[in-house]
């Protein structure tokens, strides 16, 4: 039974036993609200405002385009905004990726790169191809449409729909924390993980995959988690072998967030098909895009039917697109990405003193994009159960200081695990990140104090 505790109004929130406090404004790295308390963005809303809240060029420009044109449909028109946005989202994707296709958001970009894969071998083969399958990984998110929900491998997103899903097939996540081989060390849970892919592929038959999907630092399923740059090695040399495709997901990871232009570069990954949305806008627009190789364009386009059978309305808006790409110049101009790696690493030592309280199992990350993991004992790595509510105790403490963390759980059943992502604007200051850890390192204090009863 719902405790009703959302705003009584027209809006169907999406959860209803949450009280939505009103942010009357953003400002940089902070969220204010309508009674003047100012909040850290420390999940830029869900890894989004890479750039901050209230930024005054990008209103500016957006103003200016929206005087000029706002919408064109992209089966009938091209304008300058759409045409130089997918030329620099181009620039920051490994080499060899030069084709874009926009779209409003990451489902849509997850579920476009899904259909591309599928027409590429349907033009390629003819159309009795039977690679059609899509291999994920539990504990990955991809997107909440049925066809990106069916590559989601969070079980509590599937299971109320899981009778509307495609069955694609799913392997074990470079999740070292909790892999399931007894690994001790990450460069060994990412070749074990790797081979169960070739493991998976063979179980079902090369002839019926058409791609395999990974996030290159996992977001909201177990959030900071990444292998050593041997498992995107083996992935590409698998892919290859089996002839697969190749889909990076770097919805959350990706437009700087992780100390990179992509965070495939921290891998040397070289994909086939990447997708990007969140930060590639900040926020300022919804936008999202599937960036694939010449070989999937002309494939499709060129010796191909030159039509592929995909579109949204909002597909390659003029608007989000310029808004997009004033983005990527402004991350350019004021070295936004460089300012995330260095921050991220202070921070990232700076949260090595939580291993202090008894609460806290395992911090991880790339650059500003870290998850911290709760746990009932350090030791075994048993985890809170669910009535303990970890995650909602963090959250309303995190929050009574001032601070937005982004919650989350299920990484270790389905059902238990407590966690939560840390991912504040690439622009934060060396100043921000003292008061953000000052802050989150209270909400885990008190949090600790409140769960003494129950910790191991």
């Amino acid at each position: 039974m719902s405790s009703n505790k959302a705003p009584k109004n027209c809006v169907f929130y999406r959860n209803q036993n949450w009280i939505y406090p009103r942010i009357e404004k953003g400002e940089g790295i902070y969220l204010i609200g309508e009674n003047g308390k100012k909040y850290i963005d420390g999940c830029s809303g869900s890894a989004v405002a890479n750039i901050g809240h209230g930024n005054k060029e990008i209103a500016e420009f957006a103003k200016g385009h929206i005087e000029r044109i706002a919408f064109t449909h992209l089966s009938r028109w091209t304008v300058d905004s759409i045409e130089k946005c997918a030329e620099k989202i181009v620039s920051w994707c490994p080499k060899g990726l030069n084709h874009v296709y926009f779209v409003s958001g990451g489902s849509e970009a997850t579920e476009t790169a899904m259909k591309m894969a599928r027409q590429y071998y349907v033009e390629r083969d003819g159309n009795k191809s039977s690679k059609w399958k899509i291999i994920s990984k539990w504990n990955s998110y991809h997107g909440a449409t049925l066809g990106s929900l069916s590559m989601t491998g969070t079980i509590g997103r599937r299971k109320i729909y899981d009778p509307l899903l495609t069955n694609f097939p799913k392997i074990s996540q470079f999740y070292h924390y909790r892999n399931p081989w007894g690994a001790r060390t990450l460069e060994e849970t990412s070749i074990l993980a790797a081979k169960e892919l070739e493991t998976e592929i063979q179980r079902h038959g090369s002839d019926n995959i058409a791609a395999f999907i990974s996030e290159p630092v996992v977001g909201s399923a177990a959030p900071g988690s990444h292998p050593e740059k041997i498992y995107f090695d083996m992935v590409r040399e698998i892919c290859d072998k089996y002839d697969i495709l190749f889909i990076m997901d770097e919805v959350m990871a990706g437009s700087g967030r992780t100390g990179k232009k992509m965070a495939s570069n921290h891998f040397d990954a070289k994909p086939d098909i990447i997708v990007v949305a969140k930060g590639l806008s900040s926020g300022y627009t919804p936008i999202g895009a599937a960036v694939c190789s010449s070989e999937v364009f002309e494939t499709i386009m060129v010796r191909g039917s030159g039509n592929f059978i995909h579109g949204h309305t909002y597909a390659g808006n003029p608007l989000s697109c310029g808004i997009a790409n004033k983005v990527m110049e402004i991350i350019e101009r004021d070295k936004f990405i460089e300012n995330c790696a260095v921050q991220g690493n202070y921070l990232m030592k700076k949260l090595e003193d939580l291993y202090n309280y008894p609460i806290v199992g395992d911090i991880r990350g790339k650059g500003l994009m870290i998850g911290v993991e709760f746990v009932k004992d350090q030791e075994t790595k048993e985890p809170f159960d669910v009535f303990s509510n970890v995650r909602g105790k963090i959250t309303n403490n995190c929050l009574e200081e001032g601070l937005v963390p982004y919650p989350g759980g299920g990484s270790v059943d389905g059902v238990r695990g407590d966690h939560i992502l840390l991912a504040p604007p690439i622009n934060i200051t060396k100043e921000e990140v003292d008061l953000l850890y000052e802050k989150l390192e209270k909400a885990i204090k008190k949090t600790s104090e409140e769960l003494q009863g129950v910790i191991a």
